[in-house]
């Protein structure tokens, strides 16, 4: 069974704890490195070509009209293929309800018929918000399983959550 962790992360200013603060490296991306830790998986970091901007209330601005006007950001680049891949984690930031733009850019590229997804979110108490429905909705054929939803401001410390999560998913 081979695993690939594909995932959405925001560097720079994030909603911290009920403040802004600079990450240099996404809540989201630490929780891939774990997952990708424990289970040997490939990453894949999803990346747009147009950069949001680097203040976080523009960019939530940013992200609301993505959302409202359905659109799909281009993206740097895709797998050639997912085939050699039987679970799929999906990781992304909870961006107003569900996941970024750019997450569903990805996904509607491919066909997961006979996969396995398992998905992550990081929040800051937001939870998986409607994700879960709009991966089964997008992901047809695939086997969606219950996702972990984690505080951001944790991410650091959630290898165990992480971990327990995993062993009761694969």
């Amino acid at each position: 069974m081979k695993n690939l962790i594909v995932y959405y992360s925001r560097k720079g200013e994030n909603y911290w704890n009920g403040t802004i603060k600079n990450l240099a490296k996404g809540n989201t991306e630490i929780v891939a490195e774990i997952i990708a830790k424990h289970t040997g998986g490939d990453l894949f970091e999803i990346e747009t070509v147009k950069d949001y901007s680097l203040d976080y209330h523009k960019c939530i601005d940013e992200a609301r009209k993505e959302l409202h006007e359905d659109e799909r950001p281009e993206l740097k680049s895709f797998m050639d293929s997912l085939e050699q891949y039987d679970t799929i984690f999906v990781g992304y930031p909870n961006w107003w309800g569900t996941m970024p733009m750019a997450v569903f850019t990805f996904l509607e590229h491919y066909n997961f018929t006979g996969k396995t997804i398992l998905p992550f979110c990081t929040n800051e108490g937001s939870g998986m918000g409607s994700s879960e429905s709009d991966l089964k909705k997008i992901c047809k054929g695939a086997t969606v399983k219950p996702g972990l939803s984690i505080h951001g401001a944790e991410a650091k410390e959630s290898k165990g959550l992480v971990a327990a999560w995993l062993k009761k998913s694969i």
